[in-house]
């Protein structure tokens, strides 16, 4: 049992279904420092979570710090168990999964933060797109959920990038794959990712697994390989130069389609061809489908290129624009929930604690999806934010306010501990949002 303050028995049930990765002390932990950094609105270090999940008379700072750098549990069967739950309680039985691949630095300060370096930081505001940090290659899970219009990324893997260290962002994220692939072997898998993921340690992935990227301007295209010549020597293991995206842009037919993507539907022009990318996926045969919007006259906007040879190509341009939902996570993972804030220093701390993070950004979405969302949120938002005129769905900061309400009524009800009503919870929020506007005032 958790000391007062109580965990809320809604999310203890979400955290349940992952106890099987801990031992039963580090479990207790585990389900503090969740509710720790789900409830705390300042800085997210690891005494930070200790302070609220309001414990920080009752444990010593060193049993947090201890559960990073020194408890006996992996982040990756724990996000392994985590896309499980994701998979068995958020889609479809028997859906195809959609997942997508990113890298994104935290920054960190000091010469002994492990794996820290000057590297490039996509996020970075400025002329220089650089920055020193730590950098993680993420995988996570994409969900169209029944209250949102809009898909959502939901971390389920992250693992330490090291520069100039013999694997490479491509190695980590082609190794994840194949552990996630294993462990959902009886569904297939969509991949997506930007143009910086390709090479060589994407050709062996699972036969359950498609790979959809963005072709760079450089990649060179040839036709699939002749049919055997019965000579003797090695077969011809391509065919004729095809060239580059823009060579083929001068030769393919467009053709108008309606394409959904970023929540509209616009007219485009498409184009495709079955060939090889014999540089990347060697005598793998992929398709390139080259996009035109309706407003360019010549060349391409956009060239993917897949593995998947049977998706249509309006379809294939909408998975990929489900893509920039991993973006979207990493910006809110760090604003909302401080992930990427701690400040510790060894090689287990630093490895464990951004993954961490990034999995209480799916467990908050899962648990207000399985257990708080309510039809009337978003209407309740707009009531109290009068600004937020065309607001239908909850966003991810509405569903973090709400875990924090129930944690809030959880710790100060005392008739159930841990367990409010749903009339008890809509006070707390009442209450909240009454005192919010006399501070605003």
């Amino acid at each position: 049992m958790l000391p007062d303050p109580t965990v809320p028995a809604s999310l203890l049930a979400v955290l349940g279904l992952l106890r099987g990765c801990f031992t039963a002390p580090t479990f207790t932990t585990f389900a503090a420092l969740v509710t720790g950094l789900v409830a705390q609105t300042g800085r997210g270090t690891v005494t930070g979570m200790l302070a609220g999940a309001g414990l920080t008379r009752s444990w010593s700072h060193d049993r947090a710090h201890a559960f990073f750098s020194r408890a006996r549990w992996s982040p990756d069967l724990l996000g392994i168990a985590l896309s499980h739950l994701v998979v068995r309680r958020l889609l479809p039985e028997g859906s195809v999964l959609t997942v997508a691949v990113d890298d994104t630095l935290f920054k960190r300060r000091g010469k002994k933060v492990f794996g820290a370096a000057w590297q490039h930081d996509g996020a970075a505001k400025g002329p220089k797109p650089v920055g020193r940090g730590t950098c993680f290659v993420v995988v996570g899970i994409i969900v169209q959920l029944p209250f949102l219009a809009r898909p959502v990324c939901l971390p389920v893997m992250a693992r330490l990038w090291r520069p100039k260290q013999e694997q490479s962002k491509v190695d980590l994220a082609a190794s994840m794959l194949r552990l996630l692939a294993a462990c959902h072997h009886t569904r297939r898998i969509h991949v997506v990712a930007d143009a910086a993921y390709h090479g060589r340690a994407l050709r062996d992935l699972p036969a359950t697994c498609t790979f959809t990227t963005r072709l760079p301007a450089s990649g060179v295209l040839y036709d699939l390989a002749p049919p055997r010549t019965g000579r003797r020597g090695r077969p011809a293991l391509k065919g004729a130069r095809l060239g580059t995206a823009k060579d083929l842009a001068a030769t393919l037919v467009f053709a108008s389609v309606h394409v959904t993507r970023y929540q509209r539907t616009e007219t485009v022009h498409l184009a495709e061809q079955t060939c090889l990318w014999y540089g990347s996926f060697h005598t793998q045969t992929v398709r390139v489908i080259l996009l035109r919007d309706d407003d360019t006259a010549t060349g391409y906007d956009l060239a993917l290129v897949t593995t998947d040879l049977t998706t249509p190509a309006p379809a294939l341009i909408t998975r990929y624009a489900w893509r920039w939902a991993i973006e979207v996570t990493f910006a809110e993972a760090r604003d909302l929930l401080g992930t990427g804030q701690a400040q510790n220093r060894t090689r287990a701390a630093v490895e464990r604690t951004v993954p961490f993070g990034l999995y209480c950004y799916t467990i908050t979405v899962a648990w207000y999806a399985l257990h708080g969302h309510h039809p009337s949120d978003a209407a309740d938002r707009r009531e109290h934010a009068p600004w937020y005129t065309t607001k239908t769905d909850p966003s991810v900061a509405d569903m973090l306010a709400k875990l924090r309400r129930v944690i809030i009524a959880a710790r100060f009800l005392p008739r159930s501990p841990g367990r409010p009503t749903d009339q008890e919870i809509r006070a707390v929020q009442q209450a909240w949002a009454t005192a919010s506007l006399d501070t605003a005032a």
